[in-house]
Formats: C-alpha cells, structure tokens, sequence
C-alpha cells in the first residue's frame, strides 16, 4: 500500500482515515480510462476521496468529456473496485462536470507517457 503522503498526483481533496485514502487511491490506481492508456488518477479525473466514519467511501471525479461513452459505465465500476478496499463498507461516485477536466490535471507521468 502507498502511503497518501507518496502518492504523486493532481490536486484532490482527501478527508477521513488516511490510511483506507490510501488504499481507495491505489484502487484508483488500477482503473484505466478505455481509450487513453493512463489510471483515472493520474489522468486527474479524480477531485475529492472522502471516508466517513461509518466506512463509506465518497468519490467525487469527472470524466475527460461529457460526452464520454464511459459515462453510464464507469462509475459503477469504480464503486464496485472501491467498496472491496479493507476499510470500505460502501462506495459512491459523485459524477461532476465542473469544473470541467483539463490535461494539466494530469501527473507529470502521465503527460510524458502522452507525450505533452
């Protein structure tokens, strides 16, 4: 597990246990955008990982376009590999458009594996 302070990534607002935001973010970390070869995190898609005391995980991301065909999709995905993280009792997304998602929300990692 990474530990929160060691994750490089875009700005996101973290609140609740840091150990379980951790753990949330390594599974973030291993949910891919389908047409762009980069996790949701580091893509920046992700704004805020809230864990409330009862366990629930409150995830608040957006995605590259609104009219992304992933729209419907991904976001059960992303509950469903949330809410099995150890410390999770039950996982939500909260799908927002704004503010709206640029490249420089994007890890300098990512943007070298894109070439930008």
């Amino acid at each position: 597990m990474t530990a929160l302070e060691d994750i490089e990534g875009p700005e996101v607002e973290f609140a609740g246990d840091p150990v379980v935001v951790a753990k949330v973010v390594d599974a973030l970390m291993t949910i891919y955008d389908p047409e762009i070869p980069i996790d949701i995190y580091q893509l920046g898609l992700i704004y805020k990982v809230d864990i409330e005391e009862d366990g629930t995980c409150l995830i608040t991301m957006t995605l590259t376009t609104p009219m992304c065909p992933e729209a419907q999709s991904m976001p059960p995905k992303i509950e469903q590999e949330c809410s099995v993280v150890e410390g999770v009792t039950h996982a939500q997304v909260d799908l927002v458009w704004d503010p709206p998602w640029t490249p420089d929300r994007m890890t300098e990692a990512a943007k070298l594996t894109l070439g930008f």
